[in-house]
This record gives structure tokens, C-alpha cells and sequence, in this order.
């Protein structure tokens, strides 16, 4: 009972951060509390799995700033698209940005941008802001390094970037594509009256590309090798720190990070005293729907992170399906993701004011056919891919 009591207050504590304390302090205290009391058992095995996709985390931030500082973004921005294709420009943009960088990236870099550039061609904010917090969820399964959760699996299960490609790559193409028709019918963007802005930089697009280049063919290369994935981003990061001169320290999320790690030690000290075995079992067609609707609901319900962390142990062969779900799913709360957290709050300081009933509106009737577009996409193709 002190364990479940624990892993709700320390996710409610990261949500709703009582008299305006960092997201990490209430799961913080709540995993100390876990652990000196003995209901979270043996914290060195829940830790050690959540190293490097944390490590992961604390080195992308950073490197997708250092992008944005190139200027990568806003170039990229500008040769995507312009006119009545603008909408669709920034869409391919930020699901391209969530699969290689990571969705954080995303949601930090993104977000501004596109705010700013909605403002420049008299549009709603909310009609190009919404697309990074929409694209976090459907564009982030088809690498290991496009979601936290991802990375723990992988490391869990020594899951390599070519299994999740030829696993997730189709479902999160098709995510992205149905995501797109709804999000378009949903929020109806308009055209803009406005040119986009100057012509792209070269230097940036160079530059910028490049690099992404690079890291990306390390995301896929990388391990086999022995390098991992925060290895390849620490590299691309310490050579554009050669190139800006600056050090971005204030950039590496270090309260994400702390959030993750307390909140995996909650959900395993809660885990050990539930039986939610029948739900994530199963390799049929039938339990790969039940395994991604079930884990979308808890997503939403608890946050993906610790969802994932308690049915994680309890799937087997279903283990595509529950990244499915807990990626995917959490848009109808904006408490689901970390990084929708993160995204609201980025857009207050902005002064768009996005309430929860209209991220509910938006985000639900995206979701769920590019959910269900995955889930299909997924079961379709298990022939082929296996597992």
C-alpha cells in the first residue's frame, strides 16, 4: 500500500508542483521515502537499466540547442515549406526532428519556432504550436532514440535501432500520415497571409545537416559497434561546441532526468505488489490491440513513463504493442508525457494559453485513428517482420 501510495503522489507531485516546486522534488522525496522505508526494493537493479537512456536525454537537449544556435532549425523551417503548403512543411519537419533528435528536442526547439512563425503570417498560435506536442506521441516510436521509453527498452531488452525500425519504422509512418488527415480536419489550418521569412541559410543547412546526418547513421551503427546512443550525441554536441564557442549547461535537463529516474523507482516499488500480468500478456492479434489500448489508457491515466515501467516486466512478445500504446496514446491528458508538461508550460512563457479541455479536443480525435492506424499497421506486418 506505501508503494502505490508513493507512485501517486510522486506523479501527481510532477504535474501539479505544489506552491511551484521543480517538477523532481515531490518524486524525488517520494522514491528517498520508498527506498529508506524498504517499500522499493533492490534500487540499484531499477537504476541500472535507466543509466543510459538518461544519460541519452541529458546529451540531446543540449545538442538540439546547439542546432538551434547554428541556425539548422529556422533554416530547416524556411525550405520545408511556405504558403498553403506551410502547414504540412512544419508537420514532416517536427515528425523528422521527434524520430532523429528525440521529442524533446521538439517540443524545446520547435515549439517557439513554429509559435513565431505563426504570428509572422497572421495565424493562430495554437494552429502551428499544437503540431510538436502531437508529433511527440505519433512520430516517437520508430527509433530507440526518439523517446525515453523507447530507450529503456531497448536497453532492457537489447533491442537494437534496425529491430525497432523494421518493428515501429511502418506503424509510426502511418501514425504520422493519418495523424496528419486528422490533425488537418481537426484544427482546419489556414493560409497563411503572410511570406514565411527570409530565405534558408546555407551555412546553416550544411552545418546543421551534416550533423544530423552523422547522428543519425551512429543511432543505427553505433551500438553494434559498442558506441551507445548518448556516446554518438555527446560527440555531435562537443563538435558544434567547436563550432558556436558556447556551452549550453543551462540546456541539459537535469530535473527530466531526476523526474525519470525517481519516478521508475516508484513504479517498480508499486509493481512488485500488483498482479497486472493478464493485462500485457499475449502474442495474438487480439492481445497486441488489448496490450496498446490498455497501455495508452494507463499512459494517460499515470504518465507513460511509469505505465510503461509497470507493464514493461509483465510483456513478452507484445513488447511492440506496448511501445505503441504508451507512446501514442497519452494525448488526451496533458499530463500523459513529460514532454506535453513540458510543452504547456513552454507556451505560457510564449502567451498562448492552451486549456486541458482543448488539448483533450485535439490530441483524442487525433490519436485514436492514428492509433488504431498503428495497431493495424503493426498486426498486418508481424508476418513479415516476425515477433
Amino acid at each position: 500500500m506505501l508503494a502505490l501510495i508513493l507512485l501517486l503522489v510522486g506523479v501527481a507531485g510532477a504535474i501539479v508542483r505544489p506552491r511551484g516546486a521543480p517538477a523532481w522534488c515531490v518524486p524525488s522525496l517520494a522514491a528517498i521515502v520508498g527506498v529508506a522505508s524498504g517499500a522499493i526494493g533492490h534500487p540499484g537493479t531499477v537504476v541500472r537499466p535507466l543509466a543510459a537512456p538518461v544519460a541519452f536525454l541529458l546529451c540531446a537537449v543540449p545538442l538540439a540547442t546547439l542546432l538551434d544556435r547554428v541556425g539548422f532549425f529556422a533554416a530547416a523551417a524556411a525550405i520545408v515549406g511556405s504558403g498553403r503548403h506551410l502547414a504540412l512543411g512544419l508537420w514532416i519537419l517536427g515528425a523528422v526532428v521527434t524520430t532523429v533528435l528525440n521529442l524533446d528536442a521538439s517540443i524545446v526547439l520547435l515549439t517557439p519556432l513554429y509559435v513565431q512563425i505563426a504570428r509572422r503570417c497572421s495565424v493562430d498560435p495554437f494552429v502551428f504550436a499544437v503540431q510538436p506536442v502531437l508529433l511527440s506521441c505519433l512520430a516517437s516510436s520508430a527509433l530507440p532514440v526518439s523517446n525515453l521509453t523507447n530507450l529503456i527498452v531497448a536497453s532492457t531488452r537489447h533491442l537494437t535501432a534496425v529491430q525497432f525500425l523494421s518493428h515501429l519504422g511502418p506503424p509510426s509512418v502511418v501514425a504520422v500520415v493519418v495523424g496528419w488527415w486528422a490533425y488537418a480536419r481537426v484544427v482546419r489550418p489556414s493560409v497563411p497571409d503572410a511570406p514565411l521569412g527570409p530565405a534558408p541559410d546555407p551555412r546553416a543547412l550544411v552545418i546543421g545537416g551534416g550533423v544530423v546526418s552523422a547522428v543519425l547513421v551512429g543511432f543505427v551503427i553505433g551500438p553494434g559497434a559498442g558506441i551507445p546512443e548518448w556516446a554518438v550525441a555527446l560527440g555531435a554536441a562537443a563538435l558544434l561546441v567547436a563550432i558556436t564557442r558556447h556551452v549550453p549547461v543551462r540546456d541539459i535537463p537535469w530535473g527530466i532526468g531526476l523526474v525519470a529516474v525517481s519516478l521508475g523507482l516508484l513504479a517498480a516499488g508499486a509493481a512488485a505488489h500488483v498482479d497486472f500480468h493478464g493485462m500485457f500478456s499475449g502474442s495474438g492479434n487480439f492481445d497486441l490491440v488489448r496490450i496498446s489500448v490498455t497501455s495508452a489508457v494507463g499512459a494517460n491515466a499515470v504518465n507513460n513513463l511509469p505505465a510503461l515501467l509497470v507493464a514493461l516486466p509483465r510483456t513478452g512478445a507484445g513488447v511492440w504493442a506496448l511501445l505503441l500504446g504508451v507512446n501514442i496514446g497519452p494525448l488526451v491528458l496533458v499530463t500523459g508525457t513529460l514532454a506535453a508538461l513540458l510543452w504547456q508550460a513552454g507556451l505560457t512563457s510564449l502567451g498562448v494559453r492552451v486549456t486541458a479541455r482543448e488539448f483533450a479536443r485535439v490530441g483524442g480525435r487525433v490519436m485514436v485513428p492514428a492509433l488504431a492506424g498503428a495497431i493495424v499497421t503493426l498486426v498486418v506486418l508481424r508476418p513479415v517482420v516476425g515477433g
